[in-house]
């Protein structure tokens, strides 16, 4: 008996994973089965609470559409802060007519509720940059964008979208959620969860934050959760600084070997029938994470490897331009991601708030100025990439912040502009869309939207569209009720599909 007690003190000395790792299979079950208890995962209560026992130990498995899809892939440029739609995209002649005077000379009911600093609102306020017709479909963008201008006849812009809250957490969640309330699922979540993974070695799902010591946007984490979809479901972010994934090495003293072989035993302990360790849809996405993990360290060191990349590629994107060889990076990661079949990237630009973000509260020509500089010759790069190497037809390009910007001026030495959830304007591009066209229009002075408004829960049913999802369809059954990402709204806007 003493042999098997000197066991017993060693393996307590060392971690649940290592006990399964080096104990045989009757006191393995024991170490799973409490781990599986004190994790909420074990009895039928959990097997009911996933959709996904019918994907067994590969709930991450490419999935049907509903009907034959426009897109593969989505990369999203998500404009952290708010951008200022009238600085941007949305021309607005009657605004520059309306230079200085009082809003209320155009909308008397305007009592700035859409507004955080009540007493520093001015008058209206004209774009500080000139507006120029670019490609052949003529549209009038911001000059901020010199490079992004070269590519108007590949997106569709929609100017009437509008959200439900002025502040930032809850319009982050909105935009990336379909409500203005964190613990829900995120649309990458979503497209994942209905379209599955078309890579073995690499997420389904990938977010990238602002690199520059800016912080995360507001809510962090909770942009990008699976809620209450499985954890496999959930985005990965690449730490800007540092190792991009941690504990990406394994430990030095581990092989390949062993490693394999832990691996290999989890998943003959969690198939051993249909007792209390038949694999439920949480289960069988943990062991997922873990064989995705070990493929991993192969496999996103060389997805990450921008440096093999040609100099005229990294060129293209922007790397090695002081301004804006960050965001460069990413997107050229975002293009190398897709390409190895990641199904869902999402790229920030900007961090917290204020002036770490596209937040410009003040001195809306510097802030937007700042931001547009750092982004538009590597988004610009991102589809010339794409186009070039015919990966544009399959992969969704959307730009889009949490909600636009008051067409007052915010007074101070430098004038800014306030929040404004009652119009924003996103674009999209590639995957299905029909390019250099315009949907909807905010009034003449860019405040609200106007004709042919656009929810939010309309601009995610267009994408789940183009993905070959039905946004009526793609349920996830949660506390009795079947919850989608359109709640119970939603259409598709299908002026902007080709």
């Amino acid at each position: 008996m003493e042999p098997a007690t000197n066991d017993c003190k060693a393996a307590a000395m060392l971690s649940r994973r290592h006990i399964l790792a080096r104990a045989g299979a009757g006191f393995g079950v024991v170490g799973l089965s409490g781990l599986l208890h004190s994790e909420g995962l074990l009895g039928p209560e959990a097997r009911a609470a996933s959709g996904l026992g019918q994907r067994g130990l590969a709930p991450l498995a490419p999935q049907q559409t509903h009907f034959p899809a426009r897109a593969r892939q989505v990369i999203w440029i998500f404009v952290n802060g708010g951008p200022s739609q009238v600085d941007t995209w949305d021309f607005k002649p009657g605004l520059v007519r309306r230079d200085g005077m009082s809003i209320k000379t155009f909308d008397p009911k305007f009592d700035n509720t859409t507004g955080f600093f009540r007493n520093s609102v001015g008058n209206l306020m004209a774009s500080p940059f000139p507006f120029h017709a670019r490609g052949e479909c003529g549209k009038r963008i911001s000059s901020i964008f010199p490079h992004l201008g070269n590519h108007v006849d590949r997106m569709a812009f929609v100017h009437s979208v509008h959200t439900e809250s002025n502040n930032h957490s809850p319009a982050l969640f909105m935009m990336n959620c379909g409500m203005p309330r964190m613990g829900l699922p995120c649309v990458g979540s979503w497209v994942t969860y209905g379209l599955g993974s078309s890579s073995q070695d690499l997420p389904a799902f990938v977010v990238m934050s602002d690199p520059k010591g800016r912080g995360l946007p507001k809510g962090h984490a909770a942009n990008w959760s699976a809620g209450f979809l499985p954890g496999v479901f959930q985005g990965t972010h690449l730490r800007p600084q540092g190792a991009p994934i941690n504990n990406l090495k394994r430990p030095r003293l581990m092989t390949d070997l062993s490693q394999r072989n832990q691996l290999n035993l989890l998943r003959q302990l969690n198939t051993l029938g249909n007792g209390p360790l038949s694999v439920s849809g949480e289960l069988a996405s943990r062991i997922q994470s873990f064989e995705l993990a070990y493929r991993m360290q192969s496999a996103a060191p060389e997805a990450l490897a921008i440096e093999t990349e040609t100099r005229q590629v990294q060129g293209l994107y922007g790397i090695g331009d002081k301004r804006c060889d960050h965001f460069a990076r990413q997107c050229l990661v975002a293009r190398r991601l897709v390409e190895r079949g990641v199904r869902f990237v999402q790229l920030y630009s900007g961090g917290n708030e204020n002036q770490r973000s596209w937040d410009g509260h003040s001195d809306i020509r510097g802030n937007h100025s700042q931001f547009a500089g750092e982004t538009d010759r590597p988004v610009a790069g991102l589809l010339a990439d794409l186009a070039q190497r015919g990966l544009l037809d399959e992969t969704l390009v959307v730009w889009c912040g949490e909600f636009g910007r008051l067409p007052v001026a915010q007074t101070g030495k430098k004038p800014g502009r306030d929040h404004n959830p009652h119009c924003l304007t996103a674009w999209m591009a590639g995957g299905g869309i029909r390019g250099g066209t315009t949907y909807g229009a905010s009034d003449d002075v860019g405040f609200r939207a106007a004709e042919n408004r656009v929810h939010i829960n309309d601009l995610h049913a267009t994408i789940l569209h183009l993905l070959g999802l039905d946004h009526e369809l793609l349920t996830y059954s949660y506390n009795g009720r079947d919850f989608r990402l359109t709640d119970v709204a939603g259409r598709v806007i299908r002026d902007v599909i080709a």
